[in-house]
């Protein structure tokens, strides 16, 4: 990949935000796979740990799909906040109704004529034209608003053209009340729309996997469901290199390696510790600016840990100490005593917990800490305090 030219005064690597341009790096076979299912309107999962990118993925393919056929329209839409099923149908109406609109009038209009049972009100925040649109539900016509979710093939019926929505957060419809009710009256719809296609991702992996993965979910093979691996430590390397070396730094492959190594690869992570290294690099960066920049970047996260770690139950962190020190049999007489786990079955419980607040994760029967810097915080602060 061509990346742009960096001045000296800009910092080459991006965390904390989804990333697009030249600061994406590699994702070329996801990529390619995902504007396919774009272009052939594919239903799609996309599931993997969280800060793992595919926010800065699913952006990447919208661009690259955008640029090439004028007749498909994305929607983007995230689920975070939607509490209740009245959340999500009115959230979902706006970010359709916004779609298709390209000015304040035209979305007052285009709500008028495709949402018959809503109130629509237009909203002006200040006097550079920002508006917002919020809706009014008329209870006796459509006493739960299922019919909003039929809002994308009607325009695209209408409009003659193609439509992929995109629902970040989607694990949060887990939360809501009757969310099986609500899973099913989805697929209902969706499914039966030949116009429109559904991309669908979340920061949960667990609670993807559950409404994915599960037999019994409505959900279940809804689509192309796709499982974003790590890029890879050779693909990191080229782009570490290349970063520093547009900013008229240097950094070797070995050590470009060893930083990405040090975070197992984790996309946010490496962009962090690339950053932290490349900010005390003078010239040339070395495994000890490298080492330093770890230790920065652990003392800037020792507060979030603590109380990540304080909310936890004695016998939680002690399951996470396991872990860490490379136990294979959680469950053995010997393992529950030392690390005063409680009882075999307990082991299952805290397992459980652990999983549904996304701090580990579970592959043919090895048991990970998710966040790699929270698994070295552990091993050299935690341990000392």
């Amino acid at each position: 990949m061509k990346n742009k030219k960096i001045t000296e005064m800009e910092i080459p690597f991006v965390y904390g935000k989804v990333v697009a341009d030249s600061d994406f790096t590699d994702r070329t076979e996801e990529t390619k796979k995902l504007v396919g299912n774009f272009m052939s309107l594919t239903n799609t999962a996309i599931i993997s740990p969280r800060r793992w990118g595919k926010s800065s993925l699913v952006n990447k393919a919208v661009g690259i799909v955008s640029q090439q056929d004028s007749g498909l329209l994305f929607v983007k839409m995230n689920a975070f906040k939607c509490e209740t099923i009245q959340d999500f149908y009115e959230l979902f109406a706006k970010r359709v109704i916004e779609c298709v609109s390209t000015s304040a009038d035209s979305m007052l209009s285009n709500a008028k004529d495709f949402i018959m049972n809503l109130i629509p009100k237009l909203s002006f925040t200040d006097p550079a034209g920002q508006y917002e649109l919020s809706f009014g539900i008329d209870l006796r016509s459509n006493p739960i608003g299922e019919d909003i979710l039929d809002l994308p093939q009607k325009i695209a019926s209408r409009r003659g053209k193609k439509i992929i929505v995109c629902i970040d957060e989607f694990q949060q419809i887990g939360e809501i009340s009757d969310t099986e009710r609500l899973q099913k009256i989805l697929r209902s719809h969706w499914q039966e729309q030949k116009d429109v296609a559904y991309i669908l991702y979340g920061s949960k992996k667990h609670m993807m996997l559950n409404i994915f993965g599960e037999y019994n979910s409505p959900f279940y093979k809804f689509g192309d469901l796709m499982f974003l691996p790590k890029i890879s430590n050779a693909d990191w390397v080229d782009f570490i290199v290349s970063r520093f070396s547009q900013t008229g730094k240097s950094i070797t492959a070995e050590v470009a390696s060893y930083l990405a190594e040090n975070v197992e690869n984790h996309s946010y992570y490496v962009q962090q510790l690339a950053q932290y290294a490349w900010l005390r690099t003078e010239t040339d960066c070395s495994n000890q600016i490298v080492d330093e920049a770890i230790d920065a970047m652990m003392d800037s996260m020792n507060l979030q840990f603590v109380n990540l770690m304080d909310s936890l139950t004695e016998k939680q962190r002690n399951f996470l100490m396991a872990i860490c020190d490379g136990i294979k049999n959680y469950s053995s007489a010997d393992t529950i005593s030392r690390y005063k786990l409680g009882t075999s079955g307990n082991v299952r419980i805290l397992k459980g917990a652990l999983k549904k607040r996304d701090l580990i994760d579970e592959t043919n029967g090895v048991i990970e800490i998710q966040d790699p810097v929270f698994r070295m915080w552990i091993d050299r602060v935690y341990r000392r305090l």
